[in-house]
């Protein structure tokens, strides 16, 4: 069945990236997504939300090999190369849109409120440099009218939290039935 080989090189490439380290983070991409996947989890977000959480940063390590870079912090549009990949996969535009919408989050966060940005981890700094900088005023209002605006900002708030050491969370195994039920409503939807 195409729809499990795909969850398969899907879950197989986030498997992979237990051996790579989170960009500036003392944590691998892996541990990076099943937390950001297990904060939204435990806000009680819909399954796309939970989705969007594990791949959030899946642009990272699906990129073709020479994908345009940040130097050491990653792929350049990362967001958006994920978001196409998934798309490709036959996950939802709402986990497309909330994928791409995590960087905006961060650049809206920044423009709302400088302290942010203090807050934020070296390495979420020097990206936030190169993705953009704050938002403007114009910018700000715009994202305040996106339908998942709301969900953007959740999400966000996860992958700031999710870079703990040795934090036990579910295994990535877990979220498998989640996408294979996703995946099947979004097949269904298209056959009305």
């Amino acid at each position: 069945m195409k729809q499990e080989k795909e969850i398969e090189s899907l879950f197989e490439i986030l498997a992979k990236a237990q051996e790579r380290g989170y960009i500036g983070e003392p944590i691998s991409q892996l541990e990076h997504a099943l937390q950001t996947a297990k904060l939204a989890t435990d806000s009680n977000a819909t399954d796309e939300l939970i989705l969007a959480a594990l791949f959030h940063d899946i642009g990272h390590l699906c990129a073709p090999e020479g994908a345009p870079s940040m130097d050491t912090f990653g792929v350049d549009n990362h967001h958006g190369v994920g978001a196409e990949y998934l798309r490709n996969l036959g996950f939802s535009e709402v986990i497309a849109s909330l994928i791409i919408g995590h960087v905006d989050a961060k650049r809206y966060l920044v423009g709302k409120n400088p302290n942010y940005e203090a807050a934020l981890s070296p390495a979420s700094q020097e990206t936030l440099k190169r993705q953009g900088g704050a938002m403007s005023k114009t910018e700000m209002q715009a994202f305040e009218g996106h339908p998942l605006f709301q969900d953007m900002l959740l999400l966000r708030s996860c992958d700031d939290r999710a870079k703990k050491v040795d934090w036990k969370v579910p295994t990535l195994e877990s979220y498998r039935t989640v996408a294979d039920r996703h995946l099947a409503r979004v097949e269904i939807k298209k056959t009305l």
